[in-house]
């Protein structure tokens, strides 16, 4: 029990060393921020895997984005389905006496199994 205590009092210190690096951090990086000038929105933020800043687009400029996206998966589906159409092949029906036959050899072939059965 004496353990449990122990341990969680070591993890509440971890927790406030690490409250208090974090607020250093936050002033380090509002300080650079009144340095260079630069607003704290996040759209001024560099992208995690390169050092270049994020670029930021116009409302127009994704519209126009939105609606060639738009435009090619509409010539896909399209040729979708004009394939689809062509290569469709008929469904193939099978008559009646057909039916009847391949029933007529399947009951003979439980049948023979049955008697194999019966037999051993």
């Amino acid at each position: 029990m004496s353990n449990l205590l122990q341990i969680v009092e070591e993890l509440q210190s971890k927790r406030d060393q690490l409250h208090l690096e974090l607020t250093r951090v936050d002033a380090a990086i509002e300080a650079l921020r009144g340095v260079t000038g630069g607003k704290s929105t996040l759209k001024a933020v560099t992208n995690l895997n390169s050092a270049t800043p994020r670029r930021v687009l116009s409302l127009s400029a994704r519209r126009r984005i939105a609606a060639a996206q738009r435009a090619r998966w509409a010539r896909v589906r399209g040729q979708q389905k004009s394939a689809a159409v062509t290569t469709a092949s008929p469904k193939r029906v099978m008559s009646i006496g057909a039916r009847r036959r391949i029933a007529a050899a399947q009951r003979a072939r439980w049948a023979k199994v049955r008697a194999q059965k019966k037999a051993a």
